[in-house]
């Protein structure tokens, strides 16, 4: 069973479907910590602020998903939900990320080489492997490009399985064991996005 948490994340939606294509059924949009603890992968989408994850918290489901993960269970996060998986934000400095990776999510700069630079990143940009074993990414060709929508980003850490530069260089994919996350949008990244999906899926 594939758990995808909604905490009320703009595409919840589109992710499910893509999923569902894939899959076909064993699919749950879940707010049930229960739910999380037996799921053989977790996904946690994300569009907006970083204070909404606070919810996870205030709903015991930031605890069901350590448990989850300690268990071995897969773990994918998507645009915020890849920033959720390190300390916190500056975008919410009082709300708590998972912890798994170390640093702060931070917004770009607002000049960068002298130039003024436009934030939010919004289109397609291309990605950066530097984790050539990664599973998430198989089969995806060094330099594919992908669809981005964020003002915020996670910073470079050992972890990092690709990266994407805009306004220098920063965390586009990070993966260790059996926790990944991407800060594009694979469900609105065409064949790339779908092998993504099918790569975690396959797992």
């Amino acid at each position: 069973m594939i758990a995808v948490i909604d905490y009320k994340a703009g595409n919840l939606t589109s992710v499910v479907k893509a999923l569902h294509y894939l899959v076909a059924r064993d699919v749950v949009v879940t707010q049930s910590p229960d739910v999380v603890r037996i799921a053989d992968k977790v996904v946690l989408p994300g569009v907006g602020h970083f204070q909404a994850t606070q919810l996870l918290t205030d709903l015991g489901l930031t605890e069901a998903v350590r448990e989850s993960i300690a268990k071995g269970s897969w773990f994918l996060g998507i645009c915020v939900g890849l920033q959720w998986l390190f300390e916190g934000s500056t975008e919410a400095e009082g709300t708590n990320g998972l912890g798994a990776f170390a640093g702060m999510c931070e917004h770009f700069p607002a000049l960068y080489e002298g130039a003024e630079l436009k934030s939010p990143h919004v289109g397609w940009n291309s990605l950066e492997q530097i984790k050539p074993d990664s599973r998430l990414l198989r089969g995806v060709a060094d330099g594919s490009f992908v669809y981005f929508t964020h003002s915020w980003r996670a910073p470079l850490v050992a972890a990092t399985a690709a990266v994407t530069n805009y306004g220098g260089a920063f965390t586009a994919a990070v993966e260790r064991g059996n926790v990944m996350g991407v800060q594009f949008h694979p469900e609105k990244s065409a064949d790339v996005g779908l092998r993504v999906f099918r790569n975690f899926v396959e797992l």
